[in-house]
């Protein structure tokens, strides 16, 4: 295993990052295979694991320096389902998704490496503020792109929600009348912005939004205001019966809907619905994606649920009720990744 190692970083050293890419793929099957630690019997499971991470976080890199963006994307997800707690696997998956023009997905790794920083105690208040900079700039990149909806973010304490949700939607009325066909403020997450740690430390935000289109605005109030973010209807067109009008409703509609989801998760850390509200919002565009016959696309989004699976417990107290429907979730995308069928979890939350 050390032999590939050596070779593959030599080679990277010296820009032939492609060889470089096939030595590490070499290590990572080796590592696979058993070869992970001189005595098996003698080493932990963790070990293992973050020998693994370290090798597929090398293959993002080098295939970053190829262009290959989405391939760097794959070994990412796949880097932070071995080590979930490490941040710089989290900026890396920031990289994928920036060069890949997802920006509201890259924010939201961006702000995931900063929480996992400082909570795995990074005294590097340089560091804190260099990731908070770049989270920042990913923000920015995400809304400059966008002409169908914007934002307000407001400051908020510990003051009545209700007549603080009032205030925000009136306020952002008088802002911004040009996006006023529908708005609300999320009601089941506190927001977090990109500030420096020692000017606003613990500053949280209600986050409101505005629509050009109504119909995608009320899609979007429906998904996040329920409890867990199951599609509204079962019937068309959250559940089209063709496959045609399942591509005209993700063209036209999945698609626009999802990216304002992708944009809220870009400053939210903790959701009030569950834990692992985001993942089910994964689960329901991989199920779309399904219904296309869009295999690749459909295994690289539940790739990326499980690392989104695998970093919850870091960020956030998890209760024994939803310690049970990650795990379930978890076995549940590897299920799907593995082309196998049956009664999982997901199919029942589905049919409720």
């Amino acid at each position: 295993l050390r032999l590939p190692l050596r070779e593959g970083s030599a080679r990277y050293r010296h820009g032939q990052f492609a060889a470089a890419a096939a030595k590490f793929s070499t290590a990572l099957e080796l590592c696979s295979k058993g070869f992970a630690m001189e005595d098996p019997l003698k080493s932990s499971p963790d070990d293992i694991s973050r020998l693994a991470s370290f090798i597929e976080s090398k293959l993002v890199v080098c295939y970053l320096k190829l262009g290959q963006a989405g391939i760097a994307l794959s070994h990412s997800h796949r880097s932070i389902i071995q080590n979930p707690s490490y941040f710089r696997n989290h900026l890396r998956q920031a990289a994928c998704f920036r060069c890949l023009q997802r920006y509201s997905e890259a924010a939201r790794s961006a702000m995931i490496a900063d929480c996992l920083y400082i909570l795995a105690g990074g005294t590097g208040l340089e560091t804190s503020d260099l990731i908070q900079l770049y989270w920042q700039g990913l923000i920015q990149e995400a809304l400059s792109g966008e002409g169908s909806f914007w934002v307000l973010y407001t400051p908020f304490e510990k003051e009545d929600q209700a007549d603080k949700i009032k205030e925000a939607n009136k306020t952002f009325a008088e802002k911004h009348p040009e996006y006023v066909q529908h708005i609300f403020t999320d009601p089941h997450g506190i927001h977090l912005l990109p500030e420096r740690a020692e000017s606003l430390p613990d500053q949280q935000y209600l986050l409101t939004l505005g629509f050009r289109d109504r119909d995608i605005g009320e899609m979007v109030e429906k998904a996040v205001t329920r409890q867990l973010p199951l599609c509204p209807e079962q019937k068309a067109p959250f559940s089209p019966s063709t496959e045609e009008e399942t591509e005209t409703f993700w063209e036209n509609t999945g698609k626009k809907v999802m990216a304002v989801m992708d944009f809220i998760a870009s400053t939210k850390i903790k959701d009030r619905r569950s834990p692992c509200a985001r993942t089910i919002e994964q689960f329901h565009r991989a199920n779309l994606l399904g219904r296309l016959q869009r295999g690749q696309e459909q295994s690289r989004v539940m790739t990326q649920a499980m690392a989104e699976l695998a970093t919850v417990p870091y960020l956030q107290r998890v209760s024994q009720e939803d310690d049970k429907l990650l795990q379930s979730l978890t076995a549940d995308a590897t299920d799907i990744l593995a082309g196998r069928s049956g009664d999982r979890v997901w199919t029942k939350l589905r049919k409720v």
